[in-house]
């Protein structure tokens, strides 16, 4: 057994996706997007995304994507839409999905907020998928409410804050292993966002 030593050397950063701003997703990590608007915060990581996209989503769940409202944001044509029928399927093959790395981004929709354990395999099979797969995959699950998921790399908040003559949300960062938590007002539209810190 080897010992490593500690030492004052900074240590290489992860590859990340930048989003928007000040929002840069490390990959091979699970990443958690919870609040009213996480479907659009799911769209926006999408959209900084080149290649196909797994949306996985309980079959049960009567609400689905609307494409008319997807194409704002980004092409639903890339999207292959998942549809477990069983609870204990979505995590499978959330994890499934990041370990063949033939995907850049995986989401997973779910009714509630994943354990630790399989956060952890998580991780892992996102780490082997970029060992072995094309894409250094990405996987975002989306929980709602306030989110809660244990050992995910970050967690964001969005919620919808329009006005009369323009789209906004508000963005929030509320865990990141490297970052402290911030918050920013999103404006604009794809192509012309304007994230300004709170």
């Amino acid at each position: 057994m080897t010992a490593h030593l500690l030492d004052r050397r900074q240590h290489a950063s992860r590859p990340a996706l930048p989003v928007l701003g000040d929002m840069a997703l490390s990959l091979a990590r699970l990443h958690e997007a919870c609040g009213p608007a996480r479907h659009t915060l799911a769209m926006l990581v999408a959209a900084a995304t080149r290649g196909p996209v797994f949306w996985i989503a309980p079959a049960w769940l009567g609400d689905r994507l609307n494409p008319d409202g997807m194409a704002a944001f980004v092409d639903p044509g890339r999207f292959t839409f998942l549809s477990p029928t069983r609870p204990e399927d979505l995590l499978w093959t959330l994890e499934e999905v990041l370990r063949s790395g033939t995907v850049p981004l995986a989401v997973a929709d779910l009714p509630d907020a994943p354990s630790m354990t399989p956060v952890r395999r998580l991780h892992l099979a996102a780490e082997t998928g970029a060992q072995t797969g094309p894409y250094t995959p990405l996987g975002l699950i989306l929980t709602p409410g306030e989110g809660g998921a244990a050992g995910v790399e970050t967690r964001w908040h969005m919620a919808p804050a329009h006005e009369t003559a323009r789209h906004g949300w508000t963005l929030s960062r509320l865990r990141a292993r490297t970052a402290p938590q911030a918050t920013w007002q999103l404006n604009g539209a794809p192509g012309r966002w304007r994230m300004t810190r709170m």
